[in-house]
């Protein structure tokens, strides 16, 4: 009996540590990356604000590519949608909105992860004339994990876990815009 007890509190002890833990981890990231591309920035922003294109240039569009993929609404629009649903538990299923567009400058995007977690973040793209022939080009990811998920962030860098995918697709991005 006495042994039980010490399981249990063994137990107790090892899953109140995250719970614990996890009120005092920030739930809240931003990754942030920039890129500059030697074309004009109306050209970028033309081709960037068309979400479908991001198939070409995303590393996380480029993961499976058998992925499921599917479109509502009219293309480089508020309201379009890219829904997207893969075997690969990597790329999971979700889809991503165009929430607002500021012309020729910034699209906001709205990511609706579904699995593996169910979980909404942000992003947006933005385009900045360095001079007239070259754009810099910043995506920024951001969002929160909710409690008790935020503990895995003592575990996970989401600066450098994002931020890497970020650079690879920005990387792709000015491959295919300096061509």
């Amino acid at each position: 009996m006495k042994i039980l007890k010490i399981i249990l509190i063994v137990v107790v002890v090892i899953v109140a540590i995250p719970l614990v833990g996890a009120l005092f981890v920030k739930g809240e990231f931003a990754v942030t990356r920039s890129i500059t591309i030697n074309k004009p920035k109306q050209d970028v922003f033309g081709y960037i604000v068309m979400l479908k294109n991001q198939n070409n240039f995303s590393k996380w569009a480029q993961m499976d590519p058998a992925m499921k993929k599917e479109y509502k609404g009219t293309d480089g629009t508020v309201g379009f949608v890219s829904a997207w649903e893969s075997d690969n538990k990597d790329v999971g299923m979700g889809e991503q909105e165009i929430k607002k567009i500021t012309d020729g400058e910034r699209i906001d995007y709205e990511l609706r992860f579904k699995k593996p977690m169910n979980v909404t973040n942000n992003a947006y793209m933005a385009t900045e004339a360095v001079t007239p022939a070259q754009t810099k080009v910043t995506w920024s990811f951001n969002g929160k994990m909710p409690y008790p998920l935020n503990f895995m962030g003592v575990f996970m860098n989401m600066e450098e876990l994002v931020g890497k995918d970020l650079e690879i697709g920005l990387n792709n991005l000015k491959g295919i815009m300096e061509k």
